[in-house]
């Protein structure tokens, strides 16, 4: 959530900052602004999207080779002009950009009232510049110094940009707890949330840490010092980041192309991990860990969202192949209590974004407790990435679209093959399930692009139930956690309430709501417990619900009860969350856009929450 945006160089600022604001719209965000410094310091900011605050500055001069922008999610204010960033200090010669929430700023601003500060907004942002003015004007000393004594009282979470109109050849740059990143150009610099601001102009790139402040100059210098004054050495590394990554091509919405896209993607992440014909299966992070986890007693799986329905799956996989006790938890909740978390337990943080503020904080408290943490994002150089033990990325390429698909896929890909490694190397699978499981696993993204030919079938189902008010979804054991799935995602972006629940569960409460006016989506690709799932949908059935159900191919019984059926192919079962998630991301995405939803950008939603 939030997004930053700074430049300084050679080049109009302003076009850069409009671009990098535009690439990171998929944060989620209700306001935006730019800040520029050419002689004097000129402001821009609307409430709304970035194309209003173009249209705003479209008569105004926005000239100058420095400048930085911001887009906000609202915490401290409502979303309007004057909450929004970037904000000024009282004498006009600071201007700041903010992502995360200063939690100690109400006693910071009692403290500065009290001194004759005047504020304009209700944003924990301004006071923040305001102290960094404060401390500049009282002890007469440069930007960086002052941000550094500012940071030092501060308590809570930022990534920060400062501009100093006295000082118009450097900007300073800060984080704690959210991400900031650094493109290094030719004599220029490009400071963003997340690369996709960057590519354009450098794939040279410097992640600050925690506790650090950056310091860009014109001339190309950059200082990174720690808040406690201790000079850094930075390592530039490379991105890999194409453009066209980041844009829509020929699709309507990010979301379609990148549920389109998972039959590569779900392909790219067994890359050079998995080859079924010769018989292995390596995932680095493991193999490099292998003791750890063949040794485990114990694997806890933080994650929030999404991620935290992969890591359900991950349950059923670890469990069943591996024979490891899995403790799947959501992460805003384990970091708030005192769990039971032993050195010889290993802690799995799933994240998309690899900055999930939740998780993050689980990992401190895991690592303090001595156990191995273990991170699966899919973000290079991302928080998470670097603070674990070990891990693995998930290669599924940027996700613009703030509902999570291809990401999902291929967290499940990863998980599975780890599960499928450690089932054998722990001889809990013998060698011939082992590699019918790898056989199965690389036939997937070929099924995917087969299911993917029923989106005109799915088209026409979301058509028939789009008006409906609520949805229900049911599946069983792998299969339950896609329930939740499904329903996470229509209640996304569609806004239709929807429910996740274990089939056999529906008797003990869901089936009260069930009528003609309430859909039931019934996952029935479960082998195991085919009959009982059509047990249920003869007792939805018998209460004139309508049921659209996902089934396997060549299914007749279920075919012949349901109103409406999607086939997937045959696989092995530990394996069908991969492919009956397909149609449940299609049937999401087209009853949002028939209801008129943005179903890149849904109300009040943000893509990586860095802030609680």
């Amino acid at each position: 959530m939030c997004g930053i945006v700074a430049y300084i160089g050679e080049k109009q600022a302003y076009p850069i900052l409009i671009k990098g604001l535009q690439r990171l719209e998929y944060r989620g965000y209700d306001s935006a602004g730019v800040a520029l410094l050419n002689g004097s310091v000129k402001v821009f900011k609307k409430k709304g999207k970035v194309s209003e605050l173009v249209y705003h500055a479209s008569q105004q001069d926005t000239t100058g080779t420095i400048g930085i922008g911001h887009t906000r999610w609202a915490t401290h204010g409502k979303p309007d002009d004057i909450n929004a960033h970037p904000h000024t200090s009282g004498n006009g010669r600071l201007t700041l950009i903010h992502n995360g929430i200063i939690e100690n700023y109400n006693a910071i601003k009692e403290s500065l009232l009290n001194r004759g500060h005047e504020f304009r907004s209700q944003t924990d942002t301004e006071v923040l510049v305001h102290l960094i003015e404060e401390i500049q004007s009282q002890n007469n000393i440069p930007l960086e110094e002052a941000v550094r004594l500012a940071l030092n009282q501060v308590i809570g979470a930022y990534a920060i940009v400062v501009m100093d109109a006295n000082d118009p050849d450097k900007l300073v740059a800060a984080r704690k707890s959210s991400p900031l990143v650094i493109g290094i150009g030719k004599g220029e610099f490009v400071i963003a949330s997340d690369a996709s601001p960057l590519v354009d102009y450098t794939k040279q790139v410097v992640y600050l840490n925690d506790n650090e402040i950056a310091v860009v100059h014109r001339n190309g210098e950059l200082q990174i010092k720690t808040t406690n004054n201790e000079l850094q050495d930075h390592k530039v590394q490379e991105i890999n980041l194409q453009i066209e990554q980041l844009e829509k091509g020929d699709y309507e919405h990010f979301m379609l192309k990148e549920i389109y896209e998972q039959s590569k993607t779900i392909g790219d992440c067994m890359r050079g991990r998995l080859n079924a014909s010769e018989g292995w299966v390596r995932v680095g992070g493991i193999e490099d860990s292998i003791e750890h986890f063949t040794n485990a007693k114990r694997i806890i799986i933080a994650a929030c969202g999404t991620s935290w329905h992969a890591g359900l799956i991950a349950e059923y996989l670890f469990e069943e192949l591996a024979r490891i006790p899995v403790e799947v938890e959501y992460a805003s909740e384990l970091r708030y209590r005192n769990p039971i978390i032993k050195e010889n337990d290993i802690v799995i943080a799933l994240s998309q974004s690899g900055e999930t503020a939740d998780t993050l904080a689980a990992l401190e408290l895991a690592k303090d407790k001595g156990a191995m943490i273990y991170g699966i994002v899919n973000v290079v150089g991302s928080s998470i990435a670097r603070v674990t033990d070990a891990g693995s990325y998930i290669h599924a390429g940027p996700e613009i679209g703030v509902a999570s698909t291809k990401a999902f896929t291929s967290q499940v890909t990863l998980l599975a093959m780890m599960a499928i490694t450690l089932g054998y190397r722990r001889g809990t699978i013998p060698k011939s399930y082992y590699h019918q499981l790898l056989e199965g696993l690389e036939s997937i993204p070929a099924k995917v692009e087969k299911l993917l030919k029923l989106n005109d079938k799915i088209k026409y189902i979301a058509s028939e139930i789009k008006d409906s008010s609520n949805a229900l979804y049911l599946g069983r054991g792998y299969n339950f956690p896609i329930a939740l799935e499904g329903a996470l995602k229509l209640k996304e972006i569609s806004y239709i309430h929807a429910e996740g629940y274990p089939a056999a569960e529906m008797k003990h409460g869901p089936i009260a709501l069930i009528d003609e006016d309430m859909p039931v989506v019934v996952i029935a690709t479960n082998k195991s417990s085919y009959e009982k799932i059509y047990s249920n949908i003869q007792e939805v059935k018998a209460r004139k619900g309508v049921v659209i159900a996902i089934v396997p191919e060549g299914s007749t019984e279920i075919s012949k009860i349901a109103d409406y059926t999607i086939e997937i192919p045959d696989t092995e079962e530990p394996l069908t969350p991969l492919l009956s998630v397909i149609p449940l991301q299609l049937l999401s995405y087209h009853i949002a856009l028939m209801r008129g939803c943005n179903v890149d950008q849904p109300r009040n939603l943000a893509k990586s929450v860095t802030v609680e």
